[in-house]
């Protein structure tokens, strides 16, 4: 099972990673271009759309690894039961945040291919296709929370903290 979780958080990283260098790769191009005197059609359209994939994609790993903003300064300062009980609130409040968030954006995605919306830019795109990436990575969050939410009902400690700590100087 920890294979697969490593695959997981990796495959999110990954895809991140991957949305990000043909981002910057279309810019590039885009410049190279423009100084050649021509210009790649919805250019700007591709790239902002690549950058929410970016951002989308990375969080699951982002949450994994301890690298979304926390209040840590408040939970350092409780004791281990509260701290966990914190934690544990904190983890199920974040869940249903983000199964509301995973939810709505899969009914988005199914709604605009439903009805066929396709992007107002100079390329006509399926709007379904832009919006996919953010529907996965928000599913993806909600995966890493309740991976989360299991290993602390689990007693056992989630990769965040143990990344907060280490960072942290904390045994």
């Amino acid at each position: 099972m920890n294979t697969f979780r490593r695959y997981f958080y990796l495959s999110s990283a990954f895809l991140s990673g991957a949305c990000l260098v043909i981002m910057t790769l279309l810019i590039l191009a885009q410049i190279a271009a423009r100084f050649l005197g021509t210009v790649i059609p919805s250019s700007e359209d591709f790239a902002g759309w690549l950058l929410s994939a970016t951002i989308f994609f990375g969080l699951a790993y982002t949450f994994n690894e301890g690298g979304h903003i926390r209040v840590t300064m408040l939970l350092t300062r409780l004791s281990t039961k509260n701290r966990r009980y914190l934690e544990f609130f904190n983890l199920i409040i974040g869940l249903l945040i983000s199964g509301y968030l995973a939810l709505y954006t899969i009914l988005t995605v199914y709604e605009s291919y439903d009805f066929g919306d396709v992007s107002d830019t100079y390329l006509v795109v399926p709007l379904w296709i832009v919006q996919m990436p953010m529907a996965i990575g928000s599913l993806f969050l909600f995966v890493a929370m309740f991976d989360s939410l299991i290993k602390m009902i689990g007693s056992e400690t989630p990769r965040y903290i143990m990344s907060e700590a280490e960072l942290s100087g904390e045994d």
